[in-house]
């Protein structure tokens, strides 16, 4: 990492949701925060669910997000490198990011090392043990036939669809994920154990739970997941040595 630089960590910003309005205010907030971070970071990490629904058709991508794509071309344009790790909710995400933003997108958890620091990244749904409901049900999604038929809605149908689903099934919504479970239960934490059992992490950073967490889960090793900017508006700095955990508050 460059001197004075630092890596910054969002995810589960859910754009499209409630509604245009509240969904454009959050919007507006997030590039804020972007417009800021710009100044000293190294790298952005976006780790899933920037947008509640996101399906791209062969020429049809959804309407809206202008303000935050725009803003993070520019940031990408930039020089700043941009890495996006698919949630649930952007399963169906393509080529877009990589042809348009020259973001690099990634299906699983990847490994990194800054300033000799190890991290293991990714969004975090379908991980550790339980939530069998979901895995199969991620399952149906990624299929390829499952794909291939959603293509022939209009797009108009199959947004409105996906709206729906995930407003009314809680395996998509993640209703249940705002509550903390306890330590125990937290099966990101069990996922980031078991890990360890096999190769050290300094830090395990993920979203999805749309909880701001800061866990201990061995011997010089944290989970971190970076909450939501529905109504936290957490995101996690690595200054080069820590990693921390912040609210942005804009004026």
């Amino acid at each position: 990492m460059s001197t004075n630089k630092k890596i910054y960590f969002a995810s589960d910003q859910h754009f499209g949701i409630p509604d245009l309005k509240n969904s454009q205010q959050r919007e507006k907030k997030f590039v804020q925060w972007l417009d800021q971070i710009k100044e000293d970071a190294e790298a952005i990490f976006l780790l899933g669910d920037l947008f509640d629904f996101w399906f791209e058709y062969k020429t049809v991508v959804p309407k809206g997000f202008v303000r935050v794509l725009g803003k993070l071309a520019e940031i990408s344009d930039g020089g700043i490198p941009i890495r996006f790790f698919i949630g649930n909710h952007d399963l169906w995400m393509k080529d877009y990011f990589e042809t348009e933003l020259n973001i690099p997108i990634y299906n699983k958890p990847k490994e990194y090392t800054f300033n000799n620091k190890t991290f293991l990244i990714g969004h975090g749904d379908g991980l550790g043990p339980g939530d069998n409901g979901y895995k199969r049900m991620k399952k149906v999604f990624t299929n390829p036939l499952s794909k291939w038929l959603y293509k022939w809605l209009h797009p108009d149908i199959g947004v409105w669809l996906a709206q729906y689903l995930s407003t009314q099934n809680k395996l998509i919504s993640g209703e249940e994920d705002v509550k903390f479970l306890g330590e125990d239960n937290e099966w990101l934490v069990q996922y980031a154990k078991r890990k360890l059992e096999t190769k050290h992490f300094d830090y395990f950073v993920f979203g999805h739970r749309h909880l701001p967490m800061e866990i201990e889960v061995g011997k010089n090793s944290k989970y971190i997941n970076t909450g939501d900017w529905i109504s936290h508006f957490t995101y996690a700095v690595f200054n080069g040595n820590d990693l921390e955990l912040k609210e942005y508050k804009n004026s």
